[in-house]
């Protein structure tokens, strides 16, 4: 999912680097390609802590500070709002979710429900050829120093991450929307914030081998037990873990270093 690169990291459009070849595509850019770069950047922005939990955000800047037109700006706030990473109330304007246990809890629940079924539906449309890829990504996994210490389980965001193959291929759009479009970046942004460090490297990497199995078997009503059982696990060790850490920040104990390790 997200590169630990992008830490900080808020450059406006105009600042972003653009090869010479891609000048005169870049000139020609319709509106809906500027909503999406600006989208993609603010979204970015949001994920690592660039634009501050809470923070209020300002149409007139925004536009001013990436050159491009208020219109512009409004599509791209609405794509975030439609994703659950900003609010926006008449007369008081924008600002980035804030972040609660509550919401964390819910958002695994809704998960275990979700993924499970994605599971199943996996198991019945995906071909030989994709299964054989998750058994790929997983190999490329599994060579990771990180993963193979135990300190770490990290996963890129899109194609390199299990969760997200997985779920593409149930080919049930509505799915794919609801956890990849919306679920998995919140998940993320927790982890962004609050720092949370998997103890369940090992045993969650061990847990999705289990599920490509069980797709490759066919066996529907297995993956969809095993990925329940696996989010279950992994929504109990988040929940640990971020309580922990509200009530290290609330007593001024815990730094403001974040890493994103998975484990879900």
């Amino acid at each position: 999912m997200l590169d630990d690169g992008l830490v900080g990291c808020y450059k406006p459009l105009y600042c972003q680097t653009v090869e010479a070849s891609d000048l005169a595509t870049d000139r020609a850019l319709a509106p809906r390609s500027l909503v999406a770069q600006l989208y993609d950047t603010l979204r970015l922005a949001i994920l690592n802590g660039a634009l501050p939990v809470g923070s209020k955000i300002s149409e007139p800047e925004l536009a001013r500070t990436h050159g491009v037109s208020r219109s512009t700006v409004r599509e791209a706030l609405g794509r975030l709002e439609a994703a659950y990473l900003i609010t926006r109330k008449a007369n008081a304007g924008a600002r980035v979710v804030e972040l609660s246990l509550g919401e964390l809890v819910e958002i695994y629940q809704v998960r275990e429900a979700l993924e499970g079924t994605a599971c199943r539906l996996a198991a019945e449309q995906m071909t030989t050829a994709e299964i054989e890829d998750l058994r790929v990504l997983l190999a490329e996994h599994r060579r990771d120093s990180e993963l193979q210490q135990g300190h770490a389980y990290y996963q890129k965001e899109g194609d390199l991450d299990f969760h997200f193959r997985l779920v593409q291929g149930c080919r049930n759009r509505k799915l794919i929307q609801l956890l990849c479009d919306e679920l998995y970046t919140k998940v993320r942004m927790y982890r962004y914030h609050f720092g949370m460090v998997s103890p369940r490297v090992r045993d969650a990497f061990a847990e999705h081998v289990r599920i490509v199995d069980a797709i490759a078997d066919r066996d529907g009503e297995m993956a969809e037990m095993l990925m329940r059982r696996h989010i279950r696990a992994s929504r109990i060790s988040s929940q640990r873990q971020l309580r922990e850490r509200i009530e290290g920040v609330e007593a001024g104990v815990v730094g403001a270093g974040v890493t994103d390790n998975e484990q879900g």
